[in-house]
C-alpha cells in the first residue's frame, strides 16, 4: 500500500480540536471560511506548517521569516505582527491543551471578495488568517521503510511564471503530479525543472547521496524548505560535503542514498525512483544527517539555536 510522508498515526483528540480563525476559536465542525475567500477561489494566500516540541515550536523565526517573505512577494498585508502571530499560535495550542507531537498549519490569505474573481481590487474585508493545531505524529513505520518516487511529466515552474520559493494555497501542479505518481503505483512524486534536471518533489525537498557527498538542487525550482537548509547547513558542520548543484535522473538511479525532508517527517529514506532501488539498503549519512536534525530541533525548542 502507498504511503506517503505526511503519513500520521490516527489520534481520536483531533475531533475536537479548537480551529483559530481571525481572533476566535471554532470546535473544527463549525470551523468555516466564506466562499468568497481568495484562498477558495483564486488560492491567493501563503501558509507555513510547524512543529510543536515541548511546548516550543521548532525553528519559529525561520518559518516566520519565510511566511512574510511570501506575502511581501505577492504584496499580502499579513495585518498581525510578528510577534502578534506567535501569540495566535501560542494561544491555539494553549487552547487545545497540546504541548508535543503536535503539527500546525498557519493559513494566510488575502481576504474576502465582493464578487468571484482575480482581482485583489474586489476585496472587501481585511486578510483571513487561520490556524488548524492537530496531535499529529509521523508514522514511524514510513520512515523505517521508506518510500517509493515516480517522476512525473509535470515540471516545476520558472520563477518568472510562479516562484516555486513561494509556500502558496496554489498547488495544482503538485496535486496533478501526486495524483500521477499514486497511479504509478508510487508514494510521492519526483518532479524535474523546466531544463530536465531533478528539482523536487510535490511535497518535500529531494537529496541524493553519491559517493559520501549529499546533492540536492539548486534550489531555484523549489520551495525553500526549512529542513532542506537546516539539512544543508548540519552536513557542511558535520565536514559531509554538501552541494546545491543540477543533476539528472542519471545521477539518481544509480545513487548510493537518497531522502527526502519535510518539516512533518523530516528526513525519510527513498529507497526506489521509477520502480529502480535506490542503494544497497545501507542508509549510513541518511541516518547519520537525521540524528544531526533532531539534535537540531533540540537546540531550536531550548533556544539556543
Amino acid at each position: 500500500m502507498a504511503r506517503g510522508t505526511h503519513e500520521a498515526l490516527p489520534d481520536e483528540r483531533n475531533r475536537d480540536v479548537l480551529i483559530y480563525i481571525n481572533g476566535d476559536f471554532y470546535p473544527r465542525e463549525e470551523a468555516k471560511v466564506s466562499v468568497f475567500d481568495s484562498g477558495f477561489l483564486v488560492g491567493d494566500g501563503v501558509w507555513e506548517g510547524l512543529r510543536l516540541h515541548g511546548g516550543r515550536f521548532a525553528f519559529l523565526e525561520l518559518h516566520l521569516d519565510r511566511l512574510f517573505q511570501g506575502a511581501a512577494a505577492i504584496g499580502l498585508d499579513v495585518g498581525m505582527t510578528r510577534s502578534e502571530l506567535t501569540e495566535a499560535l501560542f494561544e491555539t495550542v494553549r487552547r487545545n491543551d497540546m504541548s508535543d507531537g503536535v503539527h500546525v498549519r498557519l493559513m494566510v490569505t488575502r481576504g474576502i471578495k465582493k464578487t468571484p474573481s482575480q482581482d485583489p481590487r474586489l476585496t472587501v474585508a481585511g486578510p483571513t488568517v487561520v490556524i488548524i493545531a492537530e496531535h499529529k505524529r509521523a508514522d514511524p513505520g514510513v520512515a523505517r521503510a521508506g518510500v517509493r518516487l515516480f517522476t512525473s511529466t509535470v515540471r516545476r515552474p520558472p520563477p518568472d511564471t510562479l516562484d516555486p520559493k513561494l509556500n502558496c494555497h496554489s498547488k495544482l501542479h503538485e496535486v496533478v503530479a501526486l495524483i500521477q505518481a499514486l497511479q504509478a503505483g508510487a508514494d510521492e512524486a519526483l518532479m524535474l525543472d523546466p531544463t530536465g534536471a531533478v528539482a523536487t518533489c510535490n511535497a518535500t525537498n529531494f537529496f541524493v547521496v553519491r559517493s559520501g557527498e549529499v546533492w540536492t538542487s539548486t534550489g531555484q525550482y523549489c520551495l525553500n524548505g526549512i529542513t532542506r537548509r537546516l539539512v544543508l547547513e548540519l552536513a557542511r558542520t558535520a565536514a559531509i560535503p554538501a552541494r546545491e548543484k543540477p543533476f539528472t535522473l542519471t545521477d539518481v538511479y544509480d545513487a548510493d542514498e537518497a531522502f527526502v525532508t519535510g518539516t512533518f517527517g523530516g528526513l525519510t529514506p527513498v529507497i526506489q525512483v521509477d520502480g529502480r532501488d535506490i542503494g544497497s539498503g545501507d542508509r549510513p549519512v541518511t541516518e547519520r544527517l537525521s540524528a544531526l536534525y533532531r539534535e537540531a530541533i533540540e537546540r531550536s525548542i531550548e533556544g539556543v539555536g
